[in-house]
Order: C-alpha cells, then structure tokens, then sequence
C-alpha cells in the first residue's frame, strides 16, 4: 500500500524521464494492463455503455441520499 503519494508520484516522474521507451512499446504495455484488468474483471470487456450508465444511476442514487 502507498503511503507516500508525492514521493511515488516523484519516484514515477524521475522513472519516466531516465527509461524513454517507445510509443509502439507504451502501447503494448497498455494493451496488456487492459487484457489483465478484463479477466480480473476490474474493466468491464463488452456492453461497456450500458455499465457506464448504470453506474452513473447508482452514484445519483447515492448522492441523493436515497
């Protein structure tokens, strides 16, 4: 668990600038956290829209107090 956010943030910062890596790398780096998360199901892989909505309906929900 992080503790430090500004520190990781630094950290990340300082990371980034020394490892340059490519925009065809970067993206097959993405594409593999995107897989991931679906089989973890933490992103939702089809009907991606109709989550999104109820999602929003829930936080209404919520935020009014109901």
């Amino acid at each position: 668990m992080v503790k430090n956010g500004k520190l990781l943030e630094k950290f990340e910062n300082n990371y980034i600038k020394k490892n340059k890596i490519s925009y065809k790398k970067a993206l097959k780096i993405f594409e593999s956290l995107w897989k991931e998360a679906v089989l973890l199901k933490v992103l939702p892989s089809k009907n991606s829209a109709e989550n999104f909505k109820s999602k929003i309906r829930i936080a209404k929900a919520i935020n009014s107090g109901i």
